[in-house]
């Protein structure tokens, strides 16, 4: 009897693990949105920052400071609007600004002395408020409420900064389209006295429609939309100060249409540094501005390229040397550091080679040495250095392989350093900078620990140039079997400011490519040229032909798919959104008989359509590119379309607008052809929530329609059509295609 029972439990017991090893996701596990999304999501719930050279962990009403690192002793502090059994005013984000620490919550922003032990100030999020900034010296929140700017002091007492009735010009918000680093339009000075502001004046670009259907009559959403090639927007920037009430204007001139980007105080507060950029935005000068008088004071450097330069980072000055300041240039091919001095002389090139600086994290103490994220050795991962201003010596101080991001304590001695790679779901660590002495402070948990997941490889091809590698990633379903052809899902961007493949978990996978890698498909990801972190050469070739040597690049994808044993070729789709979306639909006209389907997700169909800042500087005006707006537009292509298409999109996208889906669609019928068509209303460019779950679902459905119901329909009818060669399709059937069970949704 006990030996039937330790039977019975033992079996049971195998079961379970069995079922766990083949577990069959939901998309409501990898989906952002999903209601069990967090089961099987890879996060460390610590969080720490800086006090000083103190670390500091946040845990929801408390922060903890560690003093001495050495000799480790924990304080506790706890915030009275820090609510937690209510969830109102949990702490969500903590900074160090001297003896204070500065505590974000849902509703508002405090400050609280460490000395004291007490909170010096609460600043409420006034209703109907955005943009909140709170200024350095914690006296002021600053916040747009609909076009205006306001300020607000300790006890809420609200001052107007503007009190402009005409809704066309808008006050402290992010202008030119948040192209070139741009993300906010509030600029506290140093010592928080002055504040700069953005103001953006768009009477004079057209008003474009979207419709908000959710009211019982539907209702006029228009936004200011200028496309390519159309009057674009009139920016200027105030200079608010708290002490006289008065705002100045610079006075940046004519024209009154090119973009004004960057924006950074000298650490006396009493000058501006704009990084200016003609509309055709292949000139820029970074200029000098009083900040009392808002008089140019002086032109400090130029740079001119023959397709385009982007601006996206303002000048940072060195710490305790007001005089001089670093800037990021890919003049020489990468982005790289430079050190100026204020009357805009280069002192030197700090950092040199055939990789990018990608973050700039700051400085140590005496400003001797500068931190920063790099592509070096590898594109596909991040490292840790820092440069000694002086002698231009560089130090690597992470060394485990993957995409890293860091904090530099007060000093510089330590480094709070965050990562994770392709076999490590993420740690942080404490990085000792001197003698790079390491100790883990917190590190994530393998959701997928004793579950058989679909593998992830990283690989390399060569570009359609055969001289230049592209990084790919190629996820194939558990229990591989290379005798069986598997059906192929590509996922695609393609675009500038992009890298889908990076040595991060699961080698950057997303959810959807798990979910399909175990319905059986092998899933690619290749990123092209004209992507980013490679050089200004390998981005900028897609200058005035968007889509043309992306798509040369992703077909050297598809030809090295065609070549693997294990691939179906007759069984190809192909998905991407936005700027994937128009390479979606690219390739299914410009390559008809290579996919079987395609799902495009807020396509651009013809850049004419495609706002102004982003458009002119990959294609310039359609007015001086004729030819490669005709080149690359869908719309003349859509007789070509042979595959099952679905495009997606939210009525009220604001980005990629539905008219570039509706002049498809209207080309479509005019040439005969049929694609799909699917809207979320009330959704912007992206679909946010529980409709993400049901987005992916859409999109599988219409893979698996297309793909796998059809292959399955025609064995079907190899069937029907000889009885006698039933044996012979029924073996193939098991070779070739997966059970049933696999595809089942």
């Amino acid at each position: 009897m006990r030996k039937n029972f330790i039977l019975l439990l033992f079996i049971a017991f195998a079961s379970v693990l069995s079922a766990q090893q083949n577990k069959q996701f939901t998309l409501d596990e990898l989906i952002p949105g999903g209601k069990d999304f967090y089961t099987y999501y890879s996060r460390i719930s610590e969080q720490f920052q800086w006090h000083g050279d103190n670390l500091m962990q946040i845990n929801g009403d408390s922060v903890f400071v560690i003093n001495n690192l050495s000799a480790p002793q924990k304080r506790t502090f706890q915030f009275r609007y820090a609510d937690v059994k209510e969830n109102v005013n949990r702490i969500s984000f903590a900074e160090n600004t001297d003896n204070l620490i500065r505590f974000y919550t849902r509703n508002g922003i405090g400050t609280y002395n460490t000395n004291t032990k007490q909170e010096t100030a609460f600043f409420s999020y006034p209703e109907g408020s955005d943009n909140r900034q709170l200024s350095p010296n914690n006296s002021f929140l600053a916040y747009t409420k609909a076009n205006n700017l306001f300020i607000a002091d300790k006890n809420g007492n609200e001052t107007a900064i503007s009190n402009e009735k005409n809704k066309g010009i808008v006050y402290g918000q992010s202008v030119h389209r948040s192209e070139f680093g741009i993300n906010s339009g509030i600029f506290w000075s140093p010592d928080g006295e002055k504040m700069a502001f953005y103001r953006m004046d768009e009477t004079m670009v057209t008003d474009y429609p979207i419709v908000d259907i959710s009211t019982r009559i539907a209702t006029d959403k228009s936004i200011k939309y200028p496309m390519a090639g159309e009057r674009s927007h009139e920016v200027t920037i105030g200079i608010y100060d708290s002490k006289t009430g008065k705002t100045v204007y610079l006075k940046t001139g004519e024209p009154k249409d090119k973009f004004l980007t960057n924006i950074a105080w000298s650490p006396d507060e009493k000058s501006i540094y704009v990084a200016e950029l003609n509309r055709e935005q292949n000139h820029m000068i970074l200029n000098r501005y009083n900040a009392v008088s808002g008089e140019l004071e002086k032109t400090l450097f130029e740079e001119s390229h023959p397709k385009y330069v982007e601006p996206q980072h303002p000048v940072s000055f060195v710490k305790n040397k007001s005089t001089q300041f670093v800037w990021q240039s890919n003049r020489d091919g990468y982005n790289h550091l430079y050190l100026y001095d204020v009357s805009g002389k280069l002192l030197k090139q700090l950092t040199k080679g055939e990789w990018e600086v990608t973050d700039v994290i700051g400085f140590d103490e005496k400003g001797q040495n500068l931190f920063f994220a790099s592509t070096n050795p590898t594109p596909t991962d991040r490292h840790i250095y820092s440069v000694n201003l002086k002698n231009g010596k560089t130090q690597r101080h992470t060394s485990s392989e993957g995409v890293h991001s860091a904090m530099v304590s007060a000093s510089g001695r330590y480094l709070i350093d965050r990562y994770s790679a392709h076999n490590n779901p993420g740690k942080i660590d404490l990085i000792d900078t001197r003698n790079g002495k390491t100790i883990t402070l917190a590190s994530a948990q393998n959701p997928f620990t004793d579950i058989n997941m679909p593998s992830v490889e990283l690989g390399t091809i060569k570009a359609a140039d055969n001289k230049t590698a592209l990084y790919y990633r190629i996820i194939k379903p558990a229990n591989f079997d290379t005798s069986k052809k598997h059906p192929v899902a590509i996922y695609v961007y393609g675009g500038p400011h992009s890298q889908m493949v990076q040595n991060r978990w699961r080698y950057g996978s997303g959810g959807w490519e798990t979910y399909m890698a175990q319905k059986g498909y092998v899933v690619f990801v290749i990123d092209n040229r004209g992507t980013s972190y490679r050089g200004r050469d390998f981005e900028n070739v897609t200058h005035r032909q968007l889509g043309v040597e992306e798509m040369k690049d992703q077909m050297r994808g598809v030809e090295f798919l065609q070549s693997l044993p294990y691939v179906d070729a007759s069984r190809m789709g192909i998905h991407g959104w936005s700027y994937g979306g128009f390479m979606t639909i690219s390739m299914l006209l410009n390559h008809p008989d290579v996919f079987k389907v395609g799902v495009a997700g807020g396509p651009v169909t013809d850049w004419k359509y495609y706002e102004v800042m982003y458009g002119e500087r990959y294609m310039d005006t359609p007015q001086e590119n004729p030819d490669g707006y005709n080149n690359s537009s869908l719309l003349n292509k859509a007789d070509k379309l042979k595959s099952r298409l679905l495009i997606i999109l939210g009525d009220e996208d604001p980005v990629v607008v539905m008219q570039h889906s509706l002049q498809f669609l209207k080309a479509s019928i005019t040439a005969g052809t049929h694609p799909d068509f699917f809207v979320y209303p009330g959704h912007e460019h992206n679909m946010m929530g529980p409709d993400r779950v049901h987005l992916h679902e859409h999109i599988t459905r219409y893979f698996d329609d297309n793909i796998k119901k059809t292959y399955n329909s025609t064995i079907a009818g190899f069937r029907r059509v000889n009885s006698d060669i039933n044996a012979s399709i029924s073996f193939s059937d098991r070779r070739i295609v997966q059970s049933p069970r696999s595809w089942s949704r």
